[in-house]
């Protein structure tokens, strides 16, 4: 008998896989080469989208804000444990954020389940001030972890670089670097930690074509004659941002 994998759309579901051995694998190395494009966000507005949250906190005390704005369809939960909330429910489409508001946006388990794509990071575009940039994070269609639905990479709608560089570009989001990573097999990385390691070193120079996760960078285009807005505060009013309560997407009867 064929046992089911869990469908990761779901906030709680996403947050207990950030917490077993395999997650907490996952957090590390993707979350070192997010570290790596944005090695300095003093003072910064930084935006996670999707299920960002657990690449957010190294952010956290050096951020100006640092905010998890969750999809309606996936549910949100507490983000971070102590203190005042962060996280809020969101629409994909009408962030609660003013047009150039944000230096940063980071988007994790986000792009791959959205259908209105190109409409989703004009959005991201619309928020970014001028010279902002956003990271998107997505499963590489030739990787393993896409291929393998027992972690939230292998749901959704796997990418090439070459066509998120393609919608970012449509979206007048210019390209300006890609960091590969996960290359060692899910089931390999949760039983040798070790293991996973090496492969991330050796994959990186032998094989980035087939990393499980791809990161791209880009930064929002400015064109002449268009004026660079007067830096306000990011975020419209949003009650739920000051003291929230777990709320799980309902099921579908």
């Amino acid at each position: 008998m064929l046992l089911s994998s869990p469908m990761y759309d779901d906030a709680a579901r996403l947050r207990d896989f950030y917490a077993t051995p395999l997650g907490k694998l996952a957090r590390r190395i993707v979350g070192q080469r997010i570290r790596e494009r944005w090695p300095d966000v003093s003072g910064m507005d930084v935006v996670g989208l999707g299920f960002a949250s657990p690449y957010l906190r190294m952010f956290h005390s050096e951020a100006r804000t640092t905010v998890a704005l969750m999809p309606q369809s996936q549910g949100v939960v507490q983000w971070p444990h102590n203190g005042p909330y962060r996280s809020a429910l969101v629409p994909e489409i009408g962030l609660p954020l003013r047009d150039n508001s944000v230096e940063r946006v980071l988007v994790v388990h986000g792009l791959e389940h959205v259908e209105a794509r190109q409409d989703y990071l004009r959005e991201i575009g619309r928020v970014l001030m001028p010279q902002g940039r956003v990271i998107v994070a997505v499963p590489n269609r030739r990787g393993a972890w896409a291929a393998l639905e027992t972690t939230p990479f292998g749901h959704g709608r796997p990418y090439s670089v070459s066509q998120i560089e393609k919608l970012l570009r449509a979206a007048s989001l210019e390209p300006v670097g890609v960091a590969p990573c996960l290359f060692a097999p899910p089931f390999r990385a949760r039983a040798l930690p070790w293991a996973a390691l090496a492969w991330e070193r050796i994959g990186n120079r032998l094989w980035p074509a087939f990393a499980g996760v791809v990161i791209v960078e880009a930064i929002k285009q400015v064109y002449a004659g268009i004026p660079i807005p007067v830096k306000k505060p990011a975020f419209a009013r949003v009650p739920s941002l000051t003291g929230l309560s777990p709320v799980r997407r309902k099921s579908s009867q």
